[in-house]
């Protein structure tokens, strides 16, 4: 699956990336990110595709999402 290519200017971006589900939000210029739907706290990027490439290599690892 591909992701679309997107820039800071969208507030929100989210899809399916091997099978699970990745979002980002611009909240006040800083980008949280979400992982099978969780927010992942302390975690913020100063672009979209800093916190993109970030879940993504998250996924790639298989690294489950953090609840805390």
């Amino acid at each position: 699956m591909q992701v679309q290519e997107h820039s800071d200017e969208q507030e929100f971006v989210s899809a399916i990336y091997h099978g699970r589900p990745i979002a980002t939000l611009n909240h006040f210029g800083r980008w949280h990110v979400y992982l099978d739907h969780v927010l992942q706290h302390k975690v913020e990027f100063e672009t979209a595709d800093e916190a993109l490439n970030w879940l993504m290599h998250r996924v790639d690892e298989h690294v489950p999402a953090r609840l805390h």
